[in-house]
């Protein structure tokens, strides 16, 4: 993030602390202290967070979450750290509480037709707008930022230091674990439920043995294996 969020007196202040503390511990601190600075914007935030990236199939997931001060959620993390109950029961809560969120997705043939990231940006930008109210600045996790009308920022590592981001990155993450579910009952040979589109061995075998179907992509080795394409 830009060293310009630091004012001479904390950046003075960080420098005389960084000889009494470890440099591991000091570096954490000025990144939390980066991140804590940018709420000090007049106007609303978002953070926004994607899921389903990697996976062989299914359309990748992207929230916005505006969070309410007066209604602060505990336990809010990168979703990736949390169990699977866990994630269940902050979506609900973040669903309660936010002044308002809104998750949206690109399509298996988008990610085909566009490629993944430019894909997951669309998702991204979908999501944003879906917000009922209109943030004055977007937190977006990662290094890459979707064309939005508004000021936004990429934060690396962001779901664990943003709680607006983590907030986001529950809500995909659960509504595509929920998609996963829904089509395994369609394709129960997959096994999409358990391994949720990733390249696991038991999903590898699956296409080897039955093919491709319609949930996967088309542009993302094996898939083009199996399917005699190569690869873009």
């Amino acid at each position: 993030m830009p060293s310009r969020t630091f004012s001479k007196t904390k950046a003075s202040s960080a420098k005389l602390s960084a000889t009494r503390q470890p440099r591991r511990r000091v570096a954490a601190q000025a990144s939390m202290l980066q991140v804590a600075l940018q709420w000090g914007v007049n106007g609303l935030v978002a953070g926004v967070d994607e899921a389903g990236r990697g996976p062989l199939a299914g359309p990748v997931l992207a929230a916005a979450v505006i969070l309410d001060d007066l209604h602060p959620i505990k336990g809010l993390a990168d979703s990736k750290k949390l169990t699977a109950r866990r994630r269940e029961q902050l979506y609900d809560e973040i669903r309660a509480k936010a002044l308002c969120c809104a998750v949206a997705q690109a399509s298996v043939q988008e990610i085909d037709e566009l490629n993944i990231l430019q894909a997951t940006l669309l998702a991204m930008r979908r999501a944003v707008e879906g917000l009922r109210l209109v943030p004055r600045l977007v937190l977006v996790d990662g290094n890459r930022l979707p064309v939005l009308p508004m000021r936004a920022e990429a934060i690396v590592k962001g779901d664990a230091l943003v709680a607006a981001i983590s907030a986001a990155s529950i809500l995909a993450k659960v509504t595509r674990d929920r998609w996963c579910a829904e089509v395994d009952q369609q394709y129960p040979a997959y096994g999409f439920a358990k391994h949720k589109g990733y390249g696991t061995a038991e999903h590898l075998a699956a296409l080897q043995a039955h093919g491709a179907c319609p949930a996967h992509r088309t542009t993302f080795r094996p898939v083009t294996d199996v399917l005699g394409r190569p690869h873009p």
